[in-house]
């Protein structure tokens, strides 16, 4: 395939049900347990060290946990039913609440590590003992990498499902939940990294500019992380179709239902993991009665719904076909 999407999307229902809506769940829960603790030691750690890339990395946590919180509220309000209000279901509101955690993540994370790094930086600093940094580091690495690992496994698990690579299903998934904890976990262990390397350059020189460049850094990297998730989640607020090969696919299984002639205008939209929707203007055969047009439009939707099980609505229009619309102007 040349876009993950439609793999990713055509297999979301059959991946929700047998557990994959929870098995987002799981892995932004295990991320937030993980950046509730992480925080707080790194907090205690960057106040007895005096380190500014400590502290920035507690800010990294905690925008991380707030990032988590909102996710989870994103899946929970994205699964309620269709209404009267909202006939078209709460799907994209995960998208809004995903969008606002990468907002959390560049103002509680990035901002105020870019400000920190840039502050010791030009006033400098007093380095403590930083031993204790150095301990809270090294088991905060433990704990992110669980999370990652929660993560990642996910992410192989449906792309093997998809028999394409995870990189490509990570890149184009409108699971935007598991894919900001991926992100969001692969960029603290960087961080950690940058974090002990600023601590130990401050150690070996004396000089707490390797903290503060390291504090920079860290906000540099939440920065990337922050417009990849905010561009991920715009896209798919703005409206994105299903890929072109999955088009094809769609207008192939039209064109192949009895009575149908032609696809005169095809429009798409994903509004959600496990929700595609798929409208048409459809030409039928000029001959078709009443109730052949009606249960040829049943047995279009049950052909889609069969191939492609996350294709949740499907609304077909009868439209005079392209030729017919010719003949009628040149006519006039």
């Amino acid at each position: 395939m040349n876009d993950a999407t439609s793999d990713a999307a055509s297999d979301a229902r059959s991946d929700g049900q047998t557990g994959g809506g929870g098995e987002s769940t799981f892995t932004v829960v295990v991320a937030a347990a993980a950046n509730l603790g992480i925080a707080l030691a790194k907090l205690v750690a960057g106040l007895i060290s005096g380190s500014s890339a400590m502290l920035s990395e507690a800010a990294h946590s905690v925008a991380d946990t707030v990032t988590e919180v909102m996710l989870l509220t994103a899946l929970k309000r994205s699964e309620k039913p269709a209404d009267e209000d909202h006939p078209l279901g709460y799907g994209p509101e995960r998208y809004i609440w995903a969008m606002l955690a990468a907002v959390a993540t560049f103002v509680g994370g990035a901002v105020f590590s870019l400000y920190d790094g840039i502050h010791t930086l030009l006033r400098g600093e007093e380095l403590g003992d930083p031993l204790i940094s150095y301990l809270v580091l090294a088991v905060a690495f433990l704990l992110e990498g669980f999370s990652l690992r929660t993560g990642v496994r996910q992410v192989r698990g449906a792309a093997a499902r998809l028999r394409m690579p995870a990189p490509r299903y990570l890149h184009r998934t409108p699971d935007t939940a598991v894919k900001a904890v991926v992100m969001e976990d692969s960029a603290a262990l960087v961080g950690l990294l940058l974090a002990a390397g600023g601590l130990l350059g401050g150690q070996l020189s004396g000089s707490g500019v390797w903290d503060g460049i390291a504090s920079v850094l860290i906000g540099v990297l939440l920065v990337y992380v922050a417009w990849v998730l905010c561009r991920s989640n715009a896209q798919l607020l703005i409206g994105r179709p299903i890929p072109a090969d999955m088009r094809a696919g769609v207008r192939e299984e039209l064109l192949s239902v009895p009575h149908i002639v032609e696809v005169v205008e095809l429009t798409t939209l994903i509004q959600g993991p496990s929700e595609l929707l798929i409208a048409a203007k459809i030409d039928f055969r000029d001959a078709a009665t009443a109730a052949q047009i009606e249960w040829a439009c049943e047995e279009a939707e049950q052909q889609l719904r069969e191939r492609y099980p996350s294709i949740q609505r499907v609304y077909l229009d009868p439209t005079p076909g392209r030729a017919q619309r010719a003949a009628a102007r040149s006519g006039d």
